[in-house]
């Protein structure tokens, strides 16, 4: 089986690409996938690296998303059967090996059907920043419609999900993007989208939001609780979910006089429960057509160090790269 792993812990130039010798068998409770594709999200750079430190066995597989085909179902499992269309966005940590390779034995409960009509491309580009999306805003961040949400990075793959999620649930989005990239949030669903270079940004948010924000996401890592916490409503919620090398100052007093939240979250530690929730959502927008990928670039699967050493150097900006393991219809 052909795959991309490592051996030891380090930087891109450790993934190699070749032959596993043990190819994965399904146990009991699983599924045998035929990978069609796999992604390149932060978090996998940061488990290859050892930055998020998680059970692993070596060779270790990398990759968190899959899209794919059932090829076989192990003892117990029901409600699959081989030649299902598939998708998985929680393997490669914990224990677990990785999407990136030929075949991928997933538990049934990390499974998910991909909807009808719906290219596996299009799928996998937007399974996991979708999910983060929404456990940040519906089980972190507890956001009700009517609310007001504010999204930092509103142009970006997680920032783009959080636009949608919200503004479906019925609250009232205020994000923030480069200047070119401000329409493209209003189309996502944002009733007010602003430059994030504007020396009187946080006064303007101030003024759209009078009553203050109920739920504060910062998808570009900054971290800036400051400002944050000024711009909170009473019993406001922040959800941290980037920048994990920060260490901003918290103003503990305005906090608690608000009666308001920090709250950290990285999705490798949701329940397959909170997955699976996240995935009903996920799947209902993706038959509809409002989860889609801004910008796709589609890699060979033998390009995964290269990937990775991108991603790292920060160049994407947006773009999903999408690693084609078996020729998958392009979206």
């Amino acid at each position: 089986m052909l795959a991309a792993y490592v051996e030891r812990l380090g930087p891109p130039g450790e993934i190699r690409y070749g032959e596993l010798t043990a190819p994965p068998r399904p146990r009991a409770g699983e599924v045998l996938v035929d990978v069609a594709a796999t992604t390149v999200n932060p978090v996998d750079t940061f488990v290859r690296s050892g930055r998020y430190p998680t059970r692993l066995s070596f060779p270790f597989v990398i990759g968190r998303d899959l899209v794919g085909t059932v090829a076989e179902t192990g003892a117990g499992v029901r409600g699959f059967t081989p030649g299902d269309a598939v998708w998985c966005n929680s393997l490669g940590h914990d224990g677990r090996q990785g999407a990136a390779a030929e075949q991928a034995s997933v538990e049934a409960r990390r499974l998910y059907r991909l909807p009808a009509r719906v290219p596996p491309l299009a799928a996998v580009a937007v399974v996991h920043p979708a999910a983060t999306a929404w456990l940040a805003l519906f089980r972190h961040g507890r956001l009700g419609p009517g609310e007001t949400v504010f999204v930092a990075g509103a142009a970006g793959n997680v920032g783009s999900a959080l636009v949608v999620l919200a503004a479906e649930a019925g609250a009232r989005v205020i994000g923030t993007a480069a200047k070119h990239d401000l329409e493209h949030c209003r189309e996502l669903g944002a009733a007010e989208a602003l430059d994030y270079a504007d020396d009187r940004l946080t006064e303007r948010i101030a003024s759209l939001c009078p009553r203050g924000i109920d739920v504060h996401v910062d998808t570009s890592g900054r971290n800036d609780l400051g400002t944050a916490v000024e711009l909170l409503a009473p019993r406001g919620r922040i959800v941290l979910l980037a920048g994990a090398r920060t260490r901003p100052v918290l103003p503990a007093g305005p906090l608690y006089m608000k009666d308001a939240s920090v709250r950290g979250f990285v999705i490798s530690r949701a329940t397959t429960a909170e997955l699976a929730e996240a995935a009903v959502t996920v799947n209902r927008l993706l038959a509809t057509g409002r989860l889609r990928a801004r910008d796709i670039e589609t890699l060979p699967l033998h390009a995964a160090a290269k990937a990775h050493q991108r991603m790292e150097g920060g160049e994407l900006h947006g773009r999903r790269l999408i690693l084609d393991v078996a020729g998958a219809t392009a979206p």
